[in-house]
């Protein structure tokens, strides 16, 4: 894993351009490699996972009268089987690393090379004779890029902190980007960067830029409506192979390697899996967990979380006889990882959700540089409450973000009546379900669940993935994610909701496909949700840093947020979700204090 960067265009100076690369060095701690020639420069930063030594970056390769530069991000798991086939072809490797074979694989096919990879990846090659720059990005959006166009050049990055290193990218927001924050977040609708001028390749494109014909984008990959033909018995069969396959292509490691153990279904999955292949080599696999200070005195049951998470933990690392590590988090340090995690995101977060994760993923640091984590689960097997309540499935909007009237009530009002509220998210809204068409053989419900399978890839999840890489990446570790597998996604999305809701339980289906590989009383479990903090300590300090910032009354933030809507925050009785189960009022308080410290910290300034 690692930070990348380049432009195409006018090439700085060398101080800029290290300017630019230090902003990725939490990315890539391990090494650095700067490549410029005529009109382009690539930059890397490298955490180095497979081949430590061979494979340095930026990568050059000669084909003819060209020659290929390459920067990349990511981890393929079929890299054994594409080396054999570009071998076939007459290529030759002087490494073991997935970057050469990458590189090769763009020489020999070109931009149809993309249908061949299965991995995670955020990539771009320079072809030095027709100048002109491919990039792309993985078919979910597990790694992130970016990028902008300023003064005649096209730059690309990462993430958007190394943009704003370069003099032409200036930190400004305008209108639609008050809505994302306001109306969106800490979510964003896809392919937007919020700040102005600074655009996201989406999950599943890929783009061509030259300085004579501009950019170019495309969609190599998509959910395609079809029929499912498997009955229960091969669809239950199909699922096991499909996961057992992921993960088993993603323990592949030169550097230690430990798995995310929460004690709910998903993560357990992963675990066991893993143990079940380090013990066949005699190894023992490491477990991370993470829990809070005081939450056994202050936790209580709710409908989303109605267990916890600590007995469960115990229980399946002794199923699989593996090493756990317990990360303990207290409220002082989760308040100011509240900061740090918005450096590490560029924006506003998911507040204490992805402040926990940064601690946690800092501790995991210390015991691995990969990790397996069970993200996107949910979301490709129907996992959340959304899917299953028939109620909630009915209605329209984003059903994780049904508080779009309580949003704008924090706007000013000039503000309130400058955005259509409503509008702007409704729009995005029938946008995203617009390409979903009616498959023979769908029962009632499977039409709309394909609706919600997109709705949740494409913007809840993304805001999951956003958050994993970020908050990993700080610490220069790689977080591998086995069921955002392009396979498990393109077949589970037409499998129809009755064989998904097996047995009337929540991913029943993902349940009976691992009979057998967990203990029954976590193959059953009832999900349960990130764990966050119940210390009713973290309301305290979060509600006494918003009235420091209320009290102070300079904050940049109040340009477009109401301060009277802020002070009913503070006196709120009842909570109202922000943004699904994980945003309450302690998260909202949050994330308006993390969105103050953002405009200061980002010298954002308002059009």
């Amino acid at each position: 894993m690692c930070g990348i960067a380049g432009l195409v265009g006018d090439v700085p100076s060398r101080g800029v351009l290290e300017r630019m690369q230090r902003t990725m060095r939490r990315r890539g701690p391990d090494q650095t490699g700067l490549w410029q020639g005529e009109g382009a420069a690539l930059l890397h930063a490298r955490l180095a996972v497979i081949d430590i030594e061979g494979g340095r970056q930026p990568m050059t390769r000669r084909a003819g009268q060209a020659e290929y530069v390459i920067v990349y991000n990511g981890e393929l798991y079929n890299t054994g089987q594409l080396r054999g086939e570009l071998e076939a072809c007459g290529h030759r490797f002087a490494t073991h690393s997935d970057t050469e074979v990458l590189l090769a694989s763009y020489v020999e096919w070109g931009e149809a090379c993309l249908e061949k990879l299965n991995g995670i990846y955020a990539f771009a090659v320079w072809n030095t004779r027709e100048q002109t720059l491919f990039f792309a990005r993985d078919r979910i959006g597990v790694k992130p890029l970016f990028f902008a166009e300023a003064g005649g050049s096209f730059l690309f990055a990462s993430e958007i902190k190394t943009l704003l290193a370069h003099p032409g990218i200036d930190a400004h927001i305008d209108a639609d980007a008050v809505a994302e924050l306001m109306l969106v977040g800490p979510g964003r609708t896809p392919g937007y960067g919020v700040f102005c001028g600074i655009r996201e390749v989406q999950a599943g494109w890929c783009g061509t830029y030259s300085r004579r014909g501009g950019v170019h984008l495309r969609q190599y990959w998509a959910l395609h409506d079809r029929e499912h033909t498997d009955n229960t018995e091969e669809t239950v069969a199909r699922v096991r192979a499909l996961v057992c396959d992921a993960v088993a292509r993603q323990l592949v490691s030169d550097v230690p390697l430990c798995t995310f153990l929460s004690g709910g279904l998903d993560s357990s999955i992963l675990s066991a899996i893993a143990a079940r292949a380090y013990a066949a080599e005699g190894r023992r696999l490491h477990t991370v967990s993470v829990t809070y200070r005081d939450n056994d005195k202050y936790f209580q049951a709710s409908h989303f979380q109605p267990n916890s998470d600590d007995a469960f933990i115990a229980r399946m690392n002794e199923a699989i006889g593996a090493e756990n590590h317990l990360v303990v988090i207290d409220t002082p340090q989760l308040v100011r990882a509240l900061f740090e995690a918005v450096e590490a995101r560029d924006l506003p977060g998911m507040a204490d959700v992805d402040a926990s994760l940064l601690l946690f993923c800092r501790e995991i640091k210390k015991i691995g540089t990969v990790a397996l984590s069970g993200e996107c689960a949910d979301e490709i097997f129907g996992g959340y409450p959304w899917y299953r309540d028939a109620e909630v499935r009915r209605r329209q909007g984003f059903p994780w973000a049904q508080s779009t009237a309580y949003r704008a009530s924090f706007l000013r009002d000039e503000w309130r009546e400058r955005i259509d509220a409503a509008a702007y998210i409704d729009e995005r809204y029938q946008r995203t379900i617009a390409g979903v068409r009616p498959v023979r053989g769908d029962e009632p419900d499977d039409r709309r669940i394909r609706e919600m399978t997109r709705l949740n890839m494409q913007w809840f999840m993304q805001t999951l993935l956003d958050r994993k890489d970020r908050m990993s990446m700080f610490s220069g570790l790689e977080v591998r994610v086995p069921f955002c597998d392009h396979r498990i996604a393109e077949y589970l999305y037409n499998v129809p909701w009755h064989q998904k809701d097996l047995h009337g339980m929540e991913k029943g289906l993902l349940r009976e496909a691992v009979r057998g590989l967990l203990p029954e009383e976590i193959r059953t479990r009832k999900k349960s949700p990130y764990p966050k903090t119940h210390n009713p300590s973290y309301l305290r300090a979060v509600s006494n840093l918003l009235r420091q910032v209320l009290d102070e009354g300079t904050s940049p933030m109040f340009d477009f947020v109401k301060k009277e809507a802020l002070e009913q925050l503070l006196c709120a009785q009842r909570a109202q979700p922000w943004y699904g189960q994980l945003m309450q009022t302690p998260q909202t308080i949050a994330y308006f204090l993390q969105l103050h410290h953002w405009m200061a910290l980002y010298h954002v300034t308002l059009r």
